[in-house]
């Protein structure tokens, strides 16, 4: 059975349908031909995330997303920090909302655990093209949710 624990640190929990996320972020690793079985999501500040960039990866800049990934096989584990406040600046850079542009980054940390990267050339366009998959799903569960 996954485990997947929703933590904040500096910031406030996001208000979020945690039992239909963990929902959604099953079935997108099942379209990977993966199992979910422990995440953690630490949503923070930026602060927290450039002292976990510097930390952990010798990287001195903001960032969205950091990834831990410590799968074994098909078995996705790992840890997932997310700065709600780049997420906010991504989200009206971007001119969308900024819960669509949390649900992409909440699935961009679970698709690299996937295997799919977006560092290299035409990289991030595959990504890209999975996220936009997986907000697809995330649409058409709530969807079913409602009876539409």
């Amino acid at each position: 059975m996954a485990k997947i624990q929703w933590l904040n640190e500096n910031v406030a929990l996001p208000e979020l349908d945690f039992a239909l996320l963990e929902d959604w972020l099953r079935q997108v690793a099942e379209s990977h031909s993966r199992i979910l079985h422990e995440l953690v999501y630490v949503f923070c500040d930026d602060e927290k995330i450039l002292e976990v960039n510097r930390q952990f990866l010798n990287h001195d800049y903001y960032t969205d997303i950091i990834t831990f990934d410590y799968c074994r096989g098909k078995l996705l584990r790992g840890d997932i920090y997310i700065s709600l406040d780049t997420v906010r600046t991504n989200a009206e850079g971007l001119g969308c909302s900024y819960d669509v542009e949390l649900k992409r980054v909440i699935s961009h940390g679970l698709l690299h655990l996937c295997g799919i990267d977006d560092k290299g050339p035409g990289e991030r366009e595959i990504m890209e093209s999975h996220e936009n998959e997986a907000l697809a799903l995330f649409e058409s569960l709530v969807n079913k949710q409602n009876n539409i």
